[in-house]
């Protein structure tokens, strides 16, 4: 649950034929709310059913879903355009549920511009319907709790955007405060350009109805009373140094309990000043290059988006890529490990090893790393056990980036793993040493080491040891390319 993160257009676009490869492991989903819910009474069971639909399969390639639930893609004085009958799961429009009325105000398009602006005599005229129907509140309230019913246990899920008011969910047309001006006005009316209250409505349902999935929000000067991760979708982008980057390094140290993620978006300011084209142009221009990991060291990035349409099979695209997928989120890297090189029946095995996060992020939640003992040619586990008191959320990275260096100056720590195991029932002979990190969805490895030495199938390799019997060293050998791997997933019960 980490690195570059995909999004396709559920009916447009095409999937590449090596997706999730190379380093696909999470999808970004925009989920309309009228699919979910179209009317009050609609239950629990509809989110559920629309998710199943959008999410198919992806347990079997081992990819998690970000949900992002929106109503308006664009609005209409924007330039937004209605969804396309032909297309039943389509972005564009208003996805509002149909006993909510439509809005209605007095915003008007700047021809030739995707601005809008409202005539003199329209200068304090609130739009109605929509987000500032009386209804609307309490609307949202219950949709979180089905949100959070269908979503908070849900393996599929690694985080959820919060989404729901603005233009593709990212709070903004209207705005969640009045802490940043207005897109289209130079000052903010009420129930026009925000919506007053609106934070705590929405703060106080997430926090009650997700108690286990991270929620992020667009925005780090929005809902200042509440312990959120922040979705930034304007990452490299000179214009948003204050609004975005600024506002989110002012956190402090939010990064090691919530969430840092978002998207490159090369088609406004900076980046299009630049005419680069895409991602691939944006990494392959040394000055936001060294801009983005930048960013993503500082801001603890865990993952970025605005990858789909990328090349990865280009190799200039992969010799330019490499360092940042490296950079974002975890980089777990085992160093020294020493335990027992004999078993005996009965008597206690000692294992130690250390690890360090050289990557931006922890990883969020507790999953269980388990110590394995494999057959020497089908590499299958003959033993395992998981260790207990070990919590990979507390394996941090370092924090206060020196891009002249090239390193962060508070290095990370190296965290000590110790554990007293009695291996039993295992046939007299030679094995294999490994650890994994276990999806407790299955209970399966899915979390990968750093390390080279490493097998098809999620275990990495600390060396050989004989239960019963001495081991001989364990030989040189071509090690599993972690790239290849195509055998991890999970379960959903």
């Amino acid at each position: 649950m980490k690195g570059l993160r995909e999004y396709f257009d559920p009916d447009q676009d095409k999937v590449r034929d090596e997706y999730p490869e190379p380093f696909g492991s999470m999808i970004k989903e925009y989920m309309q709310w009228n699919k979910m819910e179209n009317v009050e009474s609609d239950g629990v069971d509809k989110v559920i059913a629309y998710s199943n639909h959008r999410w198919q399969g992806v347990e079997d390639i081992n990819v998690k879903v970000i949900p992002r639930p929106y109503i308006i893609w664009l609005e209409p004085w924007h330039g937004g355009k209605p969804a396309d009958p032909r297309f039943p799961d389509d972005m564009d429009g208003w996805h509002w549920p149909s006993d909510i009325p439509g809005e209605e105000g007095p915003y008007k398009q700047i021809p030739g511009s995707v601005g809008a602006y409202v005539e003199p005599q329209d200068s304090l005229t609130p739009i109605t319907g929509g987000y500032f129907d009386p209804c609307f509140p309490d609307r949202v309230e219950k949709l979180v709790k089905k949100l959070g019913e269908a979503w908070d246990n849900d393996p599929r899920v690694a985080y959820v955007e919060m989404g729901i008011i603005g233009e593709w969910g990212e709070h903004h047309d209207p705005d969640i405060t009045t802490f940043w001006p207005p897109h289209d006005e130079p000052v903010h009316v009420a129930n026009r350009t925000w919506l007053p209250g609106i934070d705590n409505v929405l703060g106080d349902a997430f926090t009650k109805y997700f108690k286990n999935k991270k929620v992020m929000v667009r925005y780090a000067y929005d809902f200042p009373d509440y312990e959120f991760g922040i979705y930034w979708d304007s990452w490299s982008i000179d214009q948003e140094i204050e609004r975005g980057y600024n506002q989110m390094r002012a956190l402090g140290d939010r990064w090691k309990t919530q969430v840092i993620g978002g998207e490159i978006t090369w088609g406004w300011g900076s980046l299009a000043f630049k005419k680069l084209k895409g991602f691939a142009g944006c990494i392959a221009d040394p000055e936001t290059h060294e801009l983005m990991i930048e960013q993503i060291r500082n801001l603890h990035c865990n993952h970025l988006g605005g990858v789909t349409w990328t090349n990865f099979q280009d190799p200039k695209v992969m010799k330019d890529v490499q360092d940042i997928q490296k950079a974002l989120g975890y980089r777990y890297v085992i160093g020294k490990a020493r335990y027992g090189e004999r078993i005996g029946a009965g008597k206690p095995w000692r294992l130690e090893f250390d690890v360090v996060n050289t990557g931006s992020s922890p990883f969020y939640y507790s999953w269980p790393v388990q110590v394995a003992l494999l057959d020497q040619v089908t590499h299958a586990p003959v033993w395992t056990s998981i260790l207990e008191r070990v919590d990979i959320r507390n394996w941090l990275p370092g924090d206060d980036y020196d891009t002249s260096v090239g390193r962060y100056l508070k290095a990370p720590k190296t965290n000590k793993v110790r554990a007293s195991l009695r291996p039993e029932g295992i046939p007299e002979g030679e094995y294999i040493v490994a650890l994994a990190i276990l999806d407790p969805a299955g209970m399966l490895p899915s979390v990968r080491f750093a390390n080279v030495e490493a097998f098809e199938g999620g275990y990495t390799v600390l060396g050989s040891v004989g239960v019963g019997c001495d081991a001989a060293p364990m030989e040189e050998q071509e090690w599993f390319d972690l790239r290849d791997e195509r055998t991890l997933h999970y379960v959903i019960n």
